[in-house]
This record gives structure tokens, sequence and C-alpha cells, in this order.
């Protein structure tokens, strides 16, 4: 009998609850993009069909603070499926974490509850779930919405968000010869190169010192920064370019405007929290019938990806709770199977 079904038979008294650490989650294959962009997929195929339940997320902020960085943000969700079940990630930020403390700017817990009894089942280390979740995201898109075959990526900023986006790439796609890298902070940028080379040997990483110089002539584009002011502006990109603008707030509003295709995860959730679509709304400026598709539409077949070679799509993901409770749980299931991870007896 398996831990999770001595925790469904045992007397009230007594639950089990599994705790998976970051070494126990890399031990099952959750330090690799596979995992993820697989049960990723499977979360927007959800979406689209309608199957989950997923609240607005709030942002807890201090007054002390107005760096847009810091917060705490709750982001439950319920998924369906063959095998439902129901969570919340937990994740903090802090913008000086690493220049100040020398540890990663964001940090996470994702708990798992029972969807019968919603009972608490798991406790798993985020922090690397939440950064793989994010690459999946844009590896899901870019085998859509970016031109076949493409072999120019530039990604703008060098923290953790774009390392993992970096192994992401170079797992999923083989066929790309140039990764561009830029980062504001010279010394980011040279660590970043240097792991990169020495992770990814088969790839031609390029430091490039301005955004421009970097997105200019790259058939995908994707933003990884902590930036509350948009520069990247619409004639830095080139026709056919896939543009992920992961950190929401990189991109100016023109870029919207003028883009073939704009596509979001999930249109409440990205237009909100006075992010760019959000003011581009309130201005009259866009709306949701201006949206070509939610991912997962396009994910189904329900709306076409990338219809020719010259079109520009622009992608604003701004994170689904949906996305860290999918892999969350495919993480969970091997867990149970391999007897991995931390047994605690909640009474």
């Amino acid at each position: 009998m398996s831990a999770l079904d001595i925790a469904r038979h045992t007397p009230a008294t007594t639950h089990l609850l599994r705790f998976l650490s970051r070494t126990d989650i890399a031990s099952l294959g959750g330090d690799r993009s596979g995992l993820y962009m697989q049960a990723v997929e499977d979360g927007f195929r959800l979406h689209a069909a309608g199957d989950y339940a997923q609240p607005l997320k709030p942002y807890l902020r201090s007054p002390r603070s107005s760096h847009i960085a810091d917060r705490i943000i709750a982001m439950p969700a319920w998924i369906g499926g063959n095998d439902p079940i129901a969570g919340l990630k937990w994740i903090g930020s802090k913008h000086d974490n690493p220049s100040a403390r020398s540890i990663e700017r964001a940090s996470a817990v994702i708990v798992l509850n029972d969807p019968s009894t919603h009972f608490p089942i798991a406790i798993l280390e985020a922090g690397r779930i939440s950064a793989l979740r994010t690459a999946a995201v844009t590896g899901v898109a870019c085998r859509r919405l970016a031109k076949p075959l493409f072999d120019r990526v530039a990604i703008i900023g060098c923290g953790p968000i774009g390392r993992t986006q970096i192994e992401m790439f170079c797992d999923q796609f083989p066929h790309i010869r140039e990764i561009r890298l830029h980062d504001v902070h010279a010394g980011n940028l040279s660590e970043g190169v240097q792991w990169a080379q020495a992770a990814f040997p088969d790839v031609e990483f390029v430091p490039v010192e301005q955004p421009r110089a970097a997105i200019e002539g790259a058939d995908v584009v994707v933003t990884c920064t902590v930036t509350d002011r948009p520069y990247l502006q619409f004639e830095w990109l080139s026709p056919g370019t896939f543009l992920a603008n992961v950190s929401i707030m990189d991109v100016e509003k023109e870029v919207f405007l003028r883009a073939d295709k704009v596509v979001v995860d999930d249109w409440d959730q990205s237009n909100r929290e006075k992010k760019i679509i959000n003011q581009l709304v309130e201005a009259g400026a866009f709306s949701r019938r201006q949206l070509y598709a939610e991912l997962g539409e396009i994910v189904v077949g329900s709306k076409p990806g990338r219809e020719n070679a010259e079109e520009i799509i622009l992608l604003n993901p701004m994170g689904m709770a949906i996305d860290d409770i999918v892999c969350a749980r495919a993480i969970l299931r091997r867990a149970e199977a391999e007897g991995v991870g931390t047994m605690l007896d909640l009474f």
C-alpha cells in the first residue's frame, strides 16, 4: 500500500503529508524541461476545455517597498481531467536578494490538496518548479508560434529565469545555433555567458551590451528581467519574430498594437495589476476582441498558430496557477510511485 493509500485509510487522528525538497524533485526528473513541457501542455488543454478553477491571484506588497519585483503572490487553482487536484503556489520575490543577501530573488512552495477531502497531501519546494514551468510555457508556445527550425534566440536578462529559458531551448530545440544574451549588469552578463557555454558547449552564446543589438535579427526573443519601465520597441523586431514577453513590463505599448497576433495565457489574469495590457485596456486602445487567442486555444487547435513566415507574434504570459499545479501533480505522482519524499504526520 502506498503512503497516499495509507493516508486515505488511516483513522482521522492521523494524516500523512509528503514533503518534497528541491533535491527530491530533481531525483524525479524535475530538474529538466521534459517533464514540464508535457505537464504545461496538459494544463493548457484543460484551460481550453474550461476544466479548471483559477481565482485571480492576489499580490501582497509591503508599503515599505515600491519595487515591482517585491511581492508575495498567492496562486490557487483546481485542475480536472482524469486526475483532478487542487493546490496553491505561495511565491515570494525580493529584487535585492541576490545583491544584498546572495540568495535567489524568488522562493516558493506549493501545497497540493486532495480533491475529495480537501486535506493537504503534499508540500513541494517550488522555486525551481516555478522557473522551469515558466520556461516550458515559452517552449510550448515556440512550437506553435515561432518559425519552424528557428535558430537565433535572444534572451534579455541572465538571472535564474533567463537560465532556465536557456536550459529549455537547448534541451528542446537542438537546431538552435546561436543564443544572444543581454543583461543590464555587466557582471550578470559575463557570469551568464560563462555558465551557458560550460553547460551547453554545442551552442554559440553571444554576449551583447545593448538590448536592441541582441533583439534585431533574432527569430525568438524572450524577456527575463525585473524592469518596471518598457523599453523594447516594435522597430527592433524583424519580420517573423516570436516575442515571449515573460517579464511582462519590457515591451512598449506600440508592440501590442502593431504585432500581427497578440496571445496571452489567460485574458483575465493578464488584464490587471496595471500591466501594459491593462493600461491599454483602460485607455480604450486594446480589448478582448483585439486579442488573437489564449494559448490553450492554439494548443488544442481551435485557432491556428503561426500562419506565415512574416508574422510578428507577441505572447504575454502573465503566469497561471494552473501551470504550477499541473507540474506539481506530475512530480507528486512520480514521487508516490517511487517512494520519494519525507512523510509527515500532521496530527
